[in-house]
């Protein structure tokens, strides 16, 4: 009879026994893991990646002052002097010179007229004294041209050089401020023209000078020739 009553309390004691509940923590009580290798590494790439950007922009920036230097090199000189004054300067020169009274400079012009104004001998039977002294005031008037013809020269030389004196301050400022190599390559190109020409109006003055001289040193030999013609008619007569 005890053992049915037994049965029961052990029921009971099995159902009044506490029964563990396992419950699973919310998301967001779980706890975030650092990686410290990790966090370097990522480090180290974005500084990769900004020294990469940095490279990068330098170089655009090379290619353009590059780009800029080149349109610099490719500028102009924005004056042109020397070609603005040689021409007229040398076509002056020449006017000067093709005007020349007398005797010119011509090679042909001297071998034709030379001879007859300042003739070798006169012969055996020299022209009678009005001839003689006509010839004579022809080759003073040829000489006397011949030295106005060079004072010509040297006043076109002296106005000349006063203007290339200017030309050459004025390029030589250039070449200084010159923004790239074609300019100062320009400036220096006319600078050479302008000696050029100054070298040209040396020429054409020397030539004017040992022309008058020369003139001069053939008068003084056809005076004695003449006097020897005169003296020569007035024996003869």
């Amino acid at each position: 009879m005890k053992r049915p009553f037994l049965s029961i309390a052990v029921s009971v004691f099995v159902c009044a026994a506490p029964i563990p509940v396992f419950l699973t923590p919310p998301a967001a009580a779980q706890l975030t893991v650092y990686d410290p290798a990790n966090h370097a590494q990522n480090i180290l790439q974005a500084v990769r990646a900004l020294q990469e950007v940095d490279n990068q922009i330098r170089q655009l920036t090379h290619e353009i002052d590059m780009i800029e230097k080149m349109a610099r090199d490719l500028e102009t000189l924005p004056v042109d002097v020397a070609r603005a004054i040689i021409a007229d300067r040398i076509r002056r020169i020449s006017e000067l010179m093709r005007d020349a009274e007398g005797i010119g400079y011509g090679v042909e012009e001297v071998e034709d007229e030379y001879e007859d104004l300042y003739p070798e001998t006169y012969g055996d039977t020299p022209p009678d004294s009005g001839v003689l002294v006509e010839d004579a005031r022809a080759r003073w008037r040829q000489s006397r041209s011949a030295h106005k013809h060079t004072l010509l020269m040297v006043a076109e030389t002296v106005r000349n050089n006063a203007e290339d004196s200017e030309a050459l301050t004025g390029l030589v400022d250039e070449s200084q401020t010159a923004i790239g190599n074609l300019q100062a390559l320009q400036a220096g190109n006319q600078i050479g023209a302008l000696s050029a020409e100054q070298l040209i109006q040396m020429e054409a003055l020397m030539a004017a000078h040992y022309r008058a001289i020369a003139f001069d040193r053939a008068r003084e030999l056809e005076e004695a020739e003449r006097g020897r013609a005169r003296l020569k008619s007035f024996l003869g007569d």
